[in-house]
């Protein structure tokens, strides 16, 4: 007996297998490949699934005997990424990555059409911005004329997974947060703005709760992968929700982040409470209950695209063991703004900013200007987040970047909170399971889920260190004065 957690991630697809203890056996990785021409990113959804398919035999050849049989499938993962399908479900185009920023005068004549009071209210979105895929179906209608008039469906990537695992077609709310289309509070489609868009209800899948459970996969699917034909498929929830069941972060007052490919932040409450701070607000993972979840695009992504560019032949092992007879912190700031739109800023014009550079500088200088950025972004979300009322003793971190020390001591310093590393570092994909375990019955409740499953390995502690607090102050101070410089270029420069 045993329970398969698929994490459909941005980098990479994950698939973990764990027995019914929720002890991982195996875990097996896939890199996702993207076609990108400037602003547009866009990936093989056909090729996404054989890639799911691959990831699942060799996790299963490598975890269970032939006795075994695995009895649920359990998705996570990310959510705005869009698959356009025709009437027997084959993707008609390329699927558009959330990455994907080609939507900007899209988002424009949509927030000239719709009130933003109306629509934070609607979706708990702030702004619309170009992640949307309501943003992208406008852009389709309009550019690709051809393609819009034989859509049969619009999916999100999850959708169109456990489309072809069990060819059953369902949209779980927790992914839906992030279309702009959805009415978190009515749990049901916003018909106003897709039908200016020119989409019908019926083009877009049924809505269910998160973690539910859709019965059993395909036979043709059975064949292929050597499953037992009674394996069921469960929806799951939002990868950064999943990583919040895995951390123990299910009930309110307790604060996760995750610095992936962006950076999240996340913490439940039971009901949506819309204030001037504009923080976006999700229906959450479990029945009826609702996170507060800043999602900055540039996180991680930052680091990545610093490191791809100018480190490559360096790990990031190695790159940590260097970092650490850096002096910390250094002079340099960054604006880690490389993908625009940020929380809690919202500001479309926004772009990376590398300030106070000298001639001492080197690329190890620049990685942790980048690192320290990131962390001032997170701080900033933070305050946003005790503006409204929540505090927590402790962060709880997850991601790539939990596995950095000097990344953890850093944000510890400068939130000022204690930064908390679950032993388990593949919180998302653990989440999964958890859920796939309470559903079958192998535990109770989350509660006992979490008592079970989750436990904290370190601890990084806060130190009184000014010259951080400083530069948080100086970090805030640059981003307010550029904002100008901002707006002055995405209407005078042509770039």
């Amino acid at each position: 007996m045993g329970i398969i957690s698929i994490d459909l991630g941005t980098t990479n697809i994950k698939v973990a297998a764990y027995n019914k203890s929720l002890q991982l056996l195996f875990i097996e990785t896939e890199n996702v490949k993207y076609l990108s021409d400037g602003d547009r990113v866009e990936f093989d959804a056909e090729q996404y699934f054989e890639m799911v398919s691959s990831a699942i035999r060799r996790c299963c050849e490598r975890s269970y005997s032939g006795a075994d049989h695995i009895d649920q499938i359990v998705l996570t993962g990310q959510a705005e990424s869009l698959i356009m399908v025709d009437i027997e479900g084959k993707p008609l185009r390329k699927g558009i990555s959330w990455l994907d920023t080609r939507s900007k005068e899209e988002c424009e004549e949509l927030t000239a059409a719709f009130n933003e009071e109306t629509c934070f209210q609607i979706t708990g979105q702030p702004a619309i911005i170009p992640t949307w895929p309501i943003t992208k179906m406008l852009w389709i209608r309009k550019h690709e004329p051809h393609i819009f008039s034989q859509v049969a469906k619009y999916l999100m990537l999850k959708d169109y997974i456990q489309f072809r695992l069990t060819g059953k077609l369902y949209g779980e709310y927790s992914i839906y947060n992030f279309t702009h289309y959805f009415d978190i509070r009515k749990k049901q489609y916003w018909e106003e703005i897709i039908t200016y868009c020119g989409v019908s209800v019926d083009q877009l899948p049924q809505l269910i709760e998160p973690c539910t459970n859709i019965g059993a996969i395909t036979g043709a699917v059975a064949d292929d992968l050597g499953l037992h034909p009674q394996t069921t498929v469960n929806v799951g929830t939002l990868d950064h929700f999943a990583g919040m069941i895995g951390t123990g972060n299910i009930r309110e007052g307790i604060i996760s982040e995750s610095t992936g490919t962006v950076l999240s932040i996340a913490t439940m409450v039971h009901s949506p409470v819309f204030g001037n701070l504009r923080i976006p607000y999700h229906y959450g993972p479990f029945k009826d209950t609702y996170v507060l979840l800043p999602v900055c695009e540039s996180g991680g992504i930052s680091l990545e695209w610093f490191k791809g560019n100018f480190l490559e032949d360096c790990t990031f092992s190695e790159m940590n063991v260097e970092l650490q007879k850096k002096k910390i912190p250094n002079e340099l700031i960054f604006l880690p703004y490389i993908t625009g739109v940020n929380a809690p800023d919202f500001n479309a014009n926004a772009s990376g900013v590398f300030y106070g550079i000298k001639l001492k500088h080197d690329k190890l200088d620049f990685t942790l200007a980048i690192m320290e950025g990131v962390v001032h972004l997170l701080k900033k979300n933070m305050k946003c987040l005790e503006q409204v009322g929540v505090k927590a003793d402790m962060i709880i971190s997850t991601g790539g970047g939990a596995r950095s020390e000097l990344w953890s001591q850093m944000k510890s310093d400068i939130t000022e909170y204690i930064v908390a590393i679950p032993e388990n570092e593949e919180a998302a994909c653990l989440g999964a399971a958890m859920i796939g375990a309470v559903s079958d019955g192998l535990f109770p409740s989350y509660e006992k889920a979490v008592d079970q499953c989750v436990a904290i390995k370190h601890k990084f502690m806060p130190k009184n260190n000014d010259k951080f607090q400083k530069k948080h102050e100086l970090f805030n101070r640059l981003f307010d004065q550029i904002i100008p410089v901002y707006d002055y270029d995405s209407e005078n420069v042509i770039l």
